[in-house]
């Protein structure tokens, strides 16, 4: 069965049981679980309202879910703990029979301190001094786990196991509008509608400024094309510092989601992505792949082509490395 025939739901999974099994199953639901490695990397920020670990319950919820065929994706959150530890999450996902996966990065930041009604994490575009929350991924770390992913995706799983990122690529140096919003020339396709009707620009930006209206009272649809969406939308490419218009991996990244953009470039211009510097080193890493896969998809061919590819590219740096070293010991 197609996967596009099943509804798309996300939960943390820590409630599931035979009833939701059965639901779901009936109904075709595809179910997007959030799990973000082996229990100790899972329960280092992945905490109930009590502080209780939850790694025990979501390992349930989705045993319940296999139970009763129900399909499912797994949702990683990217922090300062897992983001080390690439091969040990990518190997544990694989584990538990997930092929579909998605790698979120979790960028916060944090006011020095609290406000007026005691929060202290703030919104993107914050004017007062901010910190990066210390859960949150390092910029060039996240970068360097996609590309350690990549290495073992591209050498034996292109075709068995499915990355979200690594498909997005893809589409970007195949010269198709991206599929993700994030990475989209412009955004403002992703509105939230909360439980009261209320409609905002984006699930990143749930703020008064960003409200659009209500559809209690307004058409769902005047309110995605209204001007001030269609403003947000494009705020995306037209605030992009000159370093990222002239970057060599822009088509690939576009500046990435707005929520992120909070940093200075070099020469001081405000609203570089915090994560440049880890999108720089994995786009680069993958070029040669994704212009192998491209040429693929031009000619009518299966970009999983590739594994064949990396293994012969890695039998001759293998030779020639045999060959340095008897050179070396002559």
């Amino acid at each position: 069965m197609s996967r596009v025939e099943f509804d798309r739901h996300q939960t943390k999974g820590t409630l599931l049981d035979d009833d939701w099994g059965r639901i779901f199953a009936k109904n075709k639901f595809l179910i997007g679980i959030s799990i973000d490695g082996p229990e100790e990397l899972h329960d280092a920020y992945r905490l109930d309202k009590g502080g209780q670990p939850t790694f025990a319950r979501v390992m349930r919820g989705l045993e319940m879910l296999k139970k009763h065929g129900v399909p499912f994706n797994a949702l990683t959150v990217l922090n300062r703990k897992n983001s080390y530890l690439a091969h040990e999450v990518y190997r544990f996902l694989e584990q538990i029979g997930r092929n579909y996966l998605q790698f979120i990065p979790i960028v916060e930041q944090v006011a020095e301190g609290p406000d007026p009604n005691r929060l202290v994490l703030l919104k993107p575009y914050a004017l007062r001094k901010t910190i990066v929350s210390d859960w949150s991924v390092e910029p060039l770390q996240f970068g360097r786990f996609l590309r350690q992913v990549f290495d073992v995706w591209v050498a034996q799983d292109v075709g068995r196991v499915f990355v979200q990122v690594f498909d997005v690529a893809l589409e970007s140096w195949y010269g198709v509008e991206q599929s993700l919003c994030v990475f989209k020339p412009d955004c403002g396709q992703a509105l939230v509608v909360e439980h009261n009707g209320d409609v905002y620009s984006c699930d990143h930006f749930v703020y008064p400024e960003n409200r659009l209206g209500n559809i209690m009272n307004r058409a769902l649809g005047s309110l995605v094309d209204s001007t001030q969406q269609r403003k947000f939308g494009a705020a995306k490419s037209s605030t992009l510092p000159s370093d990222c218009r002239q970057c060599d991996v822009r088509f690939a990244c576009n500046g990435e989601c707005p929520k992120h953009r909070f940093t200075t470039t070099e020469t001081g211009e405000y609203r570089l992505n915090y994560l440049c510097a880890g999108y720089k080193h994995f786009f680069r890493h993958i070029d040669p792949y994704m212009r192998f896969m491209a040429n693929e998809l031009n000619h009518n061919r299966a970009p999983a082509r590739v594994l064949e590819w990396e293994r012969s590219r890695r039998g001759a740096i293998g030779s020639a490395a045999v060959s340095q070293q008897a050179v070396a010991g002559y």
